[in-house]
């Protein structure tokens, strides 16, 4: 066993054993070009706060014209038919294409069925089943215009995606007067919910977010509810960069206009729908794309992607399709904790799941930067990330031990042997072997017993019929992460088992490296 690639300087061999082998509403807004000016006077904003206070009663956006429609979702039939999505498309330049809307109950009784992207008719891997023009496209060139997108991207206040979710939310207040008002009223359906019509856990209550205890995708929500509140408070900034908005509401500072829970509700509803485009420019890189998700389904497995093509963005099928079956595109190599995040689902057979480990020398070790050095020169860090992928996780164990064997190297001589040696010249103990085996297999125990269930309740619970969408969609994140971890145990008391005298008892180890 190596401490590093046969080609790294120092190897460090083992001493035995052969390698391993509450549901807020989402908000959701498009409209027409806006060409933008950096405002000469952003110092303007403490005047217009107080003009913008003075008419307050005037100018404040009603939750009816913020927010999707209340929890019944009364829509006329009148309006449902002047406002057909496909229909409205085919009218302003769509061409002829081979999908069809196609409608799936909602898991809440309250919310009308969920549309989705169906064949409507038979399809051949190569088909191109839609190709939406750019003029139906929503991006952050139409948003913010070519002068000043650049400016506005390197402040490192704003991403892509609170741009999208301000401009959205101002043309959301047109109502039907918006050209877009068809395709906002769709992304209101869909309510920001994907194929399993789940909303994102950003969106989830705190009681809620309770499922996903023992997990650190709680940790990464939270986080993420965060930079959401912090871009929130950068939002007066954009406005009076952005032209045309300040002249059409200029009284309707952003932050004042609308609330950071209306902002998160169209933060989230942008981020379940956002296109990433390959090979265009910056400004086009985020799209929001009639017909693209969330009325497509994601999957981990699939090869099609919608892509930039001829002035239009463009789908071709990677596999045959029925008449009426679903289409499905490709949601990029993400783990099952940004699945579930960004749009609400979590995939069983997904390659890319993975869990992280995060080890580290110790910086309290006399020798730390001499470990610090060898490492580097071995491709790793003082603070390095391993990442455990599903049904790899016995290779996964193994990357781990080299670095945690450097850790354990105590002795001031075998470090100067470790620093010149440019061959396998460090054999490792049987009690260091045991040590370092040991350490991880406390680590993997101890995370598990994060977990408030067992694998076994899991999987009791994942068989009720009428278990809750969002308490099963955190089950099956925890369940997949608990057999990846249980597989790390596993393979790590393989490892024990294989050593001369599994007894033994482990070397001191005054300086073992930090796992969390």
């Amino acid at each position: 066993m190596e401490l590093y690639s046969s080609s790294s300087s120092y190897l460090c061999n083992r001493y035995v054993s052969p390698p391993l082998r509450s549901t807020p509403h989402p908000l959701s807004i498009p409209s027409t070009t806006v060409s933008l000016s950096l405002h000469k006077n952003p110092n303007f904003a403490s005047s217009f706060r107080l003009i913008r206070r003075r008419n307050s009663s005037s100018f404040r956006v009603s939750s009816s014209d913020t927010l999707v429609a209340g929890s019944s979702e009364v829509v006329s039939k009148k309006d449902e038919v002047s406002g057909d999505l496909k229909s409205w498309m085919h009218k302003n330049g769509l061409p002829p294409c081979k999908v069809v809307l196609k409608e799936k109950p909602s898991h809440d009784d309250k919310h009308r069925p969920i549309h989705y992207v169906a064949a409507s008719e038979d399809l051949q891997a190569g088909d191109v089943a839609f190709s939406v023009p750019n003029s139906l496209v929503v991006t952050l060139e139409r948003v913010l215009g070519n002068e000043t997108i650049a400016e506005l991207l390197t402040t490192n206040k704003l991403s892509e995606l609170a741009c999208l979710a301000l401009y959205l939310m101002y043309e959301k207040k047109q109502g039907k007067k918006s050209f877009w008002y068809p395709y906002i009223r769709e992304l209101d359906r869909q309510r920001g919910r994907g194929q399993l019509a789940v909303e994102s856990p950003l969106l989830w209550s705190e009681a809620e977010l309770a499922y996903l205890t023992g997990s650190r995708t709680k940790a990464e929500v939270l986080e993420r509810a965060d930079g959401i509140k912090r871009e929130y408070n950068e939002l007066d900034t954009v406005w009076f960069m952005a032209g045309s908005l300040f002249q059409q509401y200029p009284y309707d500072i952003p932050t004042e206009a609308f609330s950071f829970e209306i902002f998160k509700q169209a933060f989230v509803a942008v981020q379940s729908c956002v296109v990433h485009l390959q090979k265009v420019s910056l400004a086009r890189r985020f799209a929001l794309v009639p017909l693209g998700p969330p009325l497509l389904a994601y999957s981990s497995n699939c090869k099609a992607m919608l892509t930039a093509a001829d002035g239009a963005v463009q789908l071709v099928v990677d596999r045959p399709y029925k008449a009426g079956e679903s289409i499905v595109v490709w949601c990029g190599p993400q783990p099952n904790s940004k699945l579930l995040i960004n749009y609400g689902f979590v995939d069983e057979d997904n390659s890319y799941d993975r869990l992280v480990v995060e080890a580290a020398l110790n910086t309290e070790d006399p020798q730390y930067q001499d470990k610090r050095m060898v490492a580097q020169r071995n491709g790793k860090l003082s603070v390095q990330v391993f990442h455990v992928y599903a049904g790899r996780e016995k290779e996964a164990v193994a990357d781990m031990l080299p670095y945690l064997r450097l850790g354990y190297v105590s002795d001031t001589s075998e470090m100067q042997s470790v620093i010149s040696s440019l061959g396998p010249v460090c054999p490792v103990s049987s009690c260091m072997e045991r040590a370092v085996l040991d350490q991880l297999a406390d680590y993997f125990t101890r995370r598990l017993a994060g977990y408030p269930t067992t694998l076994s309740e899991d999987e009791s619970l994942l068989a009720d019929s009428n278990l809750k969408p969002k308490k099963r969609v955190a089950t099956q994140l925890v369940r997949l992460e608990k057999k990846m971890l249980h597989a790390c145990l596993q393979a790590t008391a393989d490892l024990i088992n294989q050593l001369p005298d599994h007894t033994v008892s482990p070397c001191p180890a005054p300086y073992a490296p930090l796992l969390k």
